[in-house]
């Protein structure tokens, strides 16, 4: 496998697979989105459930199956995992004060202007003014989404405002998280090497700084939580996983842009699953974001 995603490097076969995986990786994400907030658990408590459960996922693959990180990727872990845990730490707060709809789309939306920007920077990317035409239509569909919602949802309403602050910052993160771990997948041989060792180290940070909220929980709870730790490890492995192989394989501009389609997805969860209603401008919104995707896609 690692040789057939070496030989896809580069090639317009490549950014095809890259294609595929970014949209497996927006489904799986909104999925992931809905898991961490749509469940009647503290959002704290479910996202250590989550990492705890891909951890211990990851350690037979990390510790026995994939070839152990070259000595210039500890450095390199450690910067991956000191962002991420920022990044939770942020997204928890965010979702523990706002509604899922309002919250997730201004996560996502401001992510991707700031990748393409450091991935021009970093890795040398640039996007013709077509493609920066679709990233204009896409944030204008996420944010206008987030408008709309802000406007219409009932739920949270008093402490929506410090949410969506959250939420700006949430984003920031994302687009750092994006950049960085593009590199570092691209800075290992084997991209299943980082993505283990990824797993497998990060698990523990989460568990450990919620101990006391995993200590408190009732025994009610217990059951519940381990399910959701279970399936959203699961998701998480697929959708962090795809997205990182598509930035090792394409552009990883493109790769930001294509999965905030996410948003999508998450509307369509918060309408079907968590009683959050869908009308006619919301549909319209969707209808840009999507837009605003295929125009980056076409125009690269």
């Amino acid at each position: 496998m690692t040789g057939f995603l070496r030989g896809l490097e580069g090639t317009d076969a490549g950014q095809q697979v890259a294609l595929v995986l970014v949209l497996v990786a927006a489904v799986l994400h909104a999925v992931f989105g809905a898991l961490q907030k749509g469940q009647r658990v503290d959002p704290w408590v479910s996202r250590a459930a989550i990492d705890g459960c891909y951890g211990m996922m990851a350690a037979p693959l990390a510790l026995f199956v994939v070839p152990w990180p070259e000595p210039h990727m500890w450095p390199i872990f450690a910067g991956a995992l000191l962002i991420h845990v920022v990044y939770k730490i942020f997204q928890a707060m965010a979702y523990s004060r706002g509604a899922f709809t309002v919250v997730y789309p201004v996560m996502r939306g401001t992510g991707p202007l700031f990748t393409v920007i450091g991935a021009g920077i970093v890795f040398g990317e640039v996007f013709s003014a077509a493609q920066w035409l679709g990233v204009a239509v896409l944030l204008g569909g996420i944010f206008g989404l987030a408008a709309y919602n802000l406007r219409t949802i009932s739920v949270d309403r008093n402490t929506m405002v410090p949410a969506l602050g959250l939420a700006v910052i949430t984003g920031g993160f994302v687009a750092l998280y994006t950049t960085y771990d593009a590199y570092g997948i691209r800075a290992t041989a084997d991209p299943f090497t980082f993505l283990a060792w990824f797993f497998f180290l990060d698990g523990f940070l989460m568990p450990i700084l919620t101990f006391r909220r995993l200590r408190a929980l009732p025994r009610a709870q217990i059951g519940a939580v381990v399910r959701l730790g279970l399936i959203g490890a699961i998701v998480a492995f697929f959708s962090f996983g795809s997205v990182m192989l598509a930035t090792r394989i394409g552009h990883v501009g493109q790769a930001a842009v294509l999965r905030e389609t996410s948003t999508v997805f998450a509307a369509a969860i918060g309408w079907l699953m968590l009683g959050e209603k869908v009308g006619p401008r919301r549909l319209l919104l969707m209808t840009m974001i999507a837009a605003g995707a295929v125009i980056v896609q076409v125009s690269g």
